[in-house]
């Protein structure tokens, strides 16, 4: 069992303010999407930062500062404001997590947001604005989506293979050798393995039920825990790569933020997957030489 944060007795005024605030922002992205905004690199690897970023991220924390002025809020724009004096409670908010596909036109982008207590997530919403549609998780109360609150679904493995999502933090080097490895270990046992460079995006399509199982390197840390929690209260276990627990915490170094996520009746197929010769070999530092491949997000 992951560690159990102190979760206050109702989180509802808080779902319910990050849920206004993800569809707020989403509306705002809607309206702009695919080509009323500017976009400008971020950093030197490739990645973008737009207008709308901004824009959603400056709403989104308002929103929250006004409810909870007392909390602390970090951004991924912006980074961290607002005193830490909330009894160890962050905001967490991902304003548009999928900036590279908005770039290109590709309609794959969400709004996340997280509240955590003691670095650990008690509150996770995610809005697809194109669509409209909004999950959000409360701590030991389930996830819920349009539908209403989401079943754990139990299936056997495909004969194929597994349908996988892998997503790999912005500071992970193009020839980092785990990350080659891992990912190429993935594609040859996979069915299916999506890059979507949008992690949120992956989280809630496990949540739903849509794919098998998501694989992260050295993940990023603002949208982790939001989508951590929607799909550990719809039934999906998260564990290390060696299998042990994955609590989802913002907090510590990006070594600690390698994970397996899955239905408990997969998981261990898709350990046995992350746990192959060539695997570990990377982990060790002595991977075989892999071709080179794009870095997604």
């Amino acid at each position: 069992m992951s560690p159990n944060p102190p979760v206050p007795a109702d989180l509802g005024p808080e779902c319910r303010t990050a849920v206004a605030a993800a569809e707020a922002a989403g509306a705002l992205l809607r309206s702009r999407f695919p080509d009323g905004f500017t976009a400008r690199p971020k950093g030197g690897s490739g990645d973008v930062v737009t207008d709308l970023d901004l824009l959603a991220e400056r709403l989104v924390t308002d929103r929250i500062r006004e409810d909870f002025p007392h909390d602390r809020i970090l951004a991924e724009e912006s980074g961290g404001t607002g005193a830490a004096d909330g009894g160890g409670r962050t905001w967490l908010v991902d304003p548009l997590d999928g900036s590279n596909n908005v770039v290109i036109g590709l309609p794959v982008y969400v709004v996340g947001i997280a509240l955590c207590v003691d670095a650990l997530p008690v509150v996770g919403v995610v809005h697809e604005p194109v669509t409209g549609r909004t999950w959000s998780a409360v701590h030991g109360a389930g996830t819920h989506g349009p539908d209403g609150r989401l079943a754990p679904l139990r299936r056997p493995a495909a004969p194929a293979g597994p349908l996988l999502a892998w997503t790999q933090g912005h500071a992970v080097r193009r020839d980092d050798p785990a990350a080659r490895a891992l990912r190429h270990t993935l594609e040859l046992r996979s069915r299916r393995l999506l890059q979507l460079w949008a992690p949120l995006v992956a989280w809630a399509m496990l949540a739903r039920g849509d794919i098998d199982g998501f694989v992260g390197y050295r993940a990023e840390a603002i949208d982790l825990p939001a989508g951590a929690l929607l799909a550990r209260e719809a039934g999906v276990t998260l564990c290390h790569l060696d299998g042990r627990d994955f609590p989802a915490s913002f907090t510590g170094p990006d070594t600690d933020r390698s994970f397996v996520a899955a239905r408990p009746e997969l998981l261990p197929r898709l350990l046995d997957l992350v746990a192959t010769d060539a695997a570990a070999a990377a982990v060790s530092g002595s991977a075989p030489a892999l071709p080179p491949t794009p870095r997604p997000r």
